[in-house]
């Protein structure tokens, strides 16, 4: 399997020119120096996390936003940019906010929703970066994003989740301050693009929208012959992985594959750029959530001479996803060929200071610690997309992934813009996390949200990346839900607080893909508004003894039916619902820890033979 050209991912190439450079502003992973102006100011977010209070203009974000291609130089964008926000598009700032904060959330300093956003900066290009092209990244940019610098048009880009770069090497002038311009428009539900669970008016399981720039903006400098992508896909069954590089200008690749933290070399091979090179990997160290072993991989583009002219670093799991039959003969999902039970919780990925951003990386990886610390060994990413740095991190630890691609607006029968936007960006998500070896189920629909042509959609993924599973229709027993098309590798069922008992049917694994939703108010940490939950009990010990009991009626239904996996609504509370292990903003773990890792662990065990 290949990944799409080039041509459909959004990178942006301008004719080759000379840069000259201006003075280094900041180290290999430092920010840009600047002052704290001081008409900024943070918002009082509603509830605060425990890391509220380290987020600042000197520290917005730093850490490298690109794990699985890394480069030694690049500078960071985040920080404080002067901002505008109207129902019409505004001609000029007359505010500061935050980046990569979006204006929704109380740590960008706005706190508001516009239609219509101006974002503007300056930046100048370090010395040391002359003669070379310079890339301009964003990780994600919601709803509409048009890109300039210094008055020329280098990107735009549609979408809310997905990365986009541009080349503005010719677009720069001469030495000194150059100006970045992100023109968005981004009305939620108004406008025909996946948008999740953000709404306009947010209520019940609907959130706050986060609008414009809500991850990493960066920039490094390249090469005019440059790797500008890498596809790594492992194959179990001939003891092998792929590494396909792509080039700017085509060439040789030479690909090392080395033991994990700078270890011994395990295989180097040579081929050419755009096409898989092969490297065998004998007695492979396989990649599971109790063993999650990552090997480094180095990738560099060769001249005419041999010697290389770029090179990036990125790492690979060992590890395949597949159905095998129980003993039984039922459908079960399997890790390296074994059957292993999924269990995990439903991510809404949500913070109350930031929105869709969590306002460290530390937060953003704190949500993935306490999943393997309440003893789940997977975790559904629930229609959103998480910059590139969550994934890394569930890499590490060591987490299976089900990745939910961003609904529609539910309730709405989609029109055929709506429908091309949402193919579109699916095909750029399943391109963009390709590498993630935690990623091991992907999930088009949800209970019906926009859902259109199931079964083409569900073959159009699994043909795009036919090495992980497709679960087509997430609760499509309930809800707004199309008949079930019989497609994909999963039937999938919602009950709450359930768990329900689907059968296992044809050649289809079954799972709850959404059960619990069991609910405590912990008042002080509560979102304003009316909390909501499917059960809602008095006491701590109320909360765990009925999650004891739920997943005691779990372990039975799991012997008689042969589930293979169960998704507990949720990981931590999100805005009015109340149904986390978690408070909404991280302060309390509601039920008791040893007892709820104690049922998932039972849990697990049932369904692992």
């Amino acid at each position: 399997m290949h990944r799409r050209a080039l041509t459909r991912r959004p990178l942006v190439r301008f004719r080759v020119g000379a840069l000259i450079g201006a003075a280094m502003l900041a180290t290999v992973t430092g920010m840009p120096a600047q002052a704290e102006p001081a008409a900024w100011e943070p918002k009082d977010p509603p509830l605060a996390t425990p890391w509220t209070d380290q987020v600042g203009p000197d520290n917005a974000l730093p850490d490298y936003p690109r794990p699985q291609l890394t480069r030694e130089r690049w500078q960071n964008l985040n920080g404080l940019w002067d901002f505008a926000g109207s129902d019409s598009p505004p001609a000029e700032t007359d505010e500061q906010i935050l980046v990569p904060y979006p204006p929704e959330s109380g740590l960008s300093g706005i706190q508001r929703h516009d239609d219509h956003l101006l974002y503007q900066r300056e930046f100048e290009v370090p010395a040391d970066w002359s003669g070379q092209r310079v890339l301009l990244h964003f990780g994600a940019v919601d709803q509409q994003a048009t890109v300039s610098v210094n008055g020329q048009e280098v990107a735009t880009h549609q979408g809310g989740f997905t990365e986009f770069s541009a080349d503005v090497t010719d677009a720069l002038t001469g030495e000194g301050p150059q100006q970045l311009t992100v023109a968005v428009e981004d009305r939620n539900e108004d406008s025909p693009f996946p948008v999740g669970k953000q709404r306009n008016d947010p209520s019940g399981i609907f959130y706050t929208g986060a609008s414009g720039i809500w991850q990493t903006v960066w920039m490094e400098p390249v090469a005019d012959a440059h790797i500008t992508d890498l596809e790594i896909t492992p194959d179990l069954a001939s003891s092998s992985l792929a590494v396909r590089a792509d080039g700017s200008r085509g060439g040789r690749v030479e690909v090392v594959l080395s033991e994990r933290d700078g270890g011994a070399e395990v295989a180097t091979a040579t081929g050419e750029a755009g096409q898989d090179v092969r490297l065998e990997v004998p007695d492979p160290h396989l990649w599971s959530p109790d063993d999650p072993y990552l090997y480094d991989v180095r990738v560099r583009l060769l001249g005419e001479d041999g010697q290389p002219v770029d090179e990036v670093g990125s790492y690979a799991g060992m590890r395949s996803i597949g159905l095998v039959d129980d003993e039984q003969g039922r459908p079960r999902l399997a890790l390296n060929g074994k059957i292993l039970f999924q269990h995990g919780p439903l991510d809404q990925g949500y913070w109350p200071d930031g929105i869709f951003t969590a306002p460290t990386d530390e937060a953003l990886r704190f949500d993935l610690e306490q999943t393997k610390e309440l003893g789940f060994n997977m975790v559904r990413k629930h229609i959103k997309v998480e910059p590139a740095r969550w994934y890394y991190h569930a890499d590490q630890l060591g987490l299976l992934v089900w990745q939910d691609i961003p609904a529609l607006v539910n309730g709405q029968t989609p029109g055929d813009e709506a429908k091309a936007n949402f193919e579109a960006e699916a095909a750029d998500i399943v391109d963009q996390l390709h590498n993630s070896p935690s990623i091991v189920t992907w999930v088009p629909f949800n209970e019906g949200w926009g859902e259109f042509d199931t079964a083409r959609v569900a073959e159009q993924v699994e043909a795009q990346d036919p090495t992980r599973l497709v679960n087509p229709a997430s609760g499509v027993n309930c809800c707004d839900s199309l008949p079930d098309t019989g497609a994909g590798h999963i039937y999938d069922d919602h009950t709450y607080v359930g768990p329900g008992a689907p059968d296992v049917t044809g050649d289809r694994a079954s799972v709850d893909g959404e059960y619990g939703g069991l609910g405590l108010v912990e008042d002080g940490h509560l979102w304003p508004g009316e909390p909501s939950s499917y059960e809602i009990v008095d006491t701590r010990a109320d909360l765990t003894r009925r999650y004891q009991e739920v997943h005691d009626d779990l372990v039975r239904i799991i012997g008689e039916k042969g589930l293979s996996a169960s998704v507990y609504t949720q990981t931590t509370d999100v805005e009015n619902e109340v149904n986390g292990f978690f408070t909404y903003d991280r302060q309390i773990l509601k039920p008791d820890l040893e007892a709820v890792r104690a049922a998932n662990r039972a849990v697990i065990d049932a369904g692992t033979p």
